[in-house]
């Protein structure tokens, strides 16, 4: 998501991220980070060589939680794969088209090749709303995505099971190359309380009551470092997270 004040702070101009807002669905726990891999030896020198594979169980799985989200949203979901060179990318798409066609038909679907993605979300990351993607693809665009707002700071991100508790973090993870100094972003951290309300709590009015909070005090120009242009002044984590507590007690919202 793109915060209207800081749509001049993105990479790309104004008008193209100007009230944008993606959800990308990445499947995380099979692909070819979890493939057999290793070396071996040849008699031209050591080779590796690293397996990806996809089941039609681990593929409808994640197509579904991608249609789920889009329902809530703008009803359009991209698949994103190499199904013109690799043939677990068109497992993937022939399960993909299936699975929308049968349960989400009030969807609109597309194929899209994972070069093709990268190229669009730099020159018209409106056309999109729900990505869904493989793992490595998806490790890959969720940083180019995340650039687009102003800060991977800004950004929360869910490792989300069936049926189970869901893991909830900024989408860049930790950041141990400025532990303890007090410059962190904590924007995506407090985001990812809020989508953590909606999406495994129910509680969609304290989510909202969380984001109306961060959205007021980035519109009233507070800046953590990451953000803060030439002339702007910049604040710290904790008087950046203080003001969001401010600001959601001005929000009125069923709060425990």
């Amino acid at each position: 998501m793109c915060f209207e004040a800081l749509a001049d702070a993105s990479s790309l101009k104004r008008e193209l991220v100007e009230g944008l807002d993606i959800m990308i669905v990445r499947e995380l726990t099979g692909g070819i980070y979890f493939g057999d891999k290793g070396r071996r030896a040849l008699p031209t020198g050591d080779e590796a060589y690293d397996t990806m594979t996809y089941s039609v169980g681990e593929i409808e799985r994640v197509v579904r939680v991608a249609g789920r989200l889009a329902r809530e949203r703008k009803k359009h979901v991209a698949s994103v794969d190499k199904a013109n060179v690799l043939e677990t990318s068109r497992l993937w798409r022939a399960t993909a088209q299936r699975i929308f066609a049968q349960e989400f038909p009030d969807v609109q679907f597309e194929n899209v090749l994972v070069d093709a993605a990268a190229m669009y979300l730099i020159q018209n990351p409106a056309r999109f709303d729900v990505i869904v993607t493989a793992n490595m693809f998806g490790d890959i665009l969720t940083d180019e995505a995340s650039v687009l707002a102003g800060s991977m700071g800004l950004l929360p991100s869910a490792s989300i099971g069936e049926g189970g508790p869901g893991l909830y973090e900024p989408i860049h993870g930790s950041a141990p190359d400025i532990a303890g100094r007090g410059t962190a972003n904590p924007v995506g951290m407090i985001l990812s309380a809020a989508m953590m309300c909606r999406e495994s709590l129910g509680w969609a009015e304290e989510a909202a009551c969380i984001e109306s909070a961060v959205d007021e005090v980035i519109a009233e120009g507070s800046r953590t470092a990451d953000l803060a242009r030439n002339g702007e002044d910049a604040i710290g984590t904790a008087e950046m997270g203080a003001r969001i507590i401010e600001a959601m007690q001005r929000v009125e919202a069923p709060l425990a």
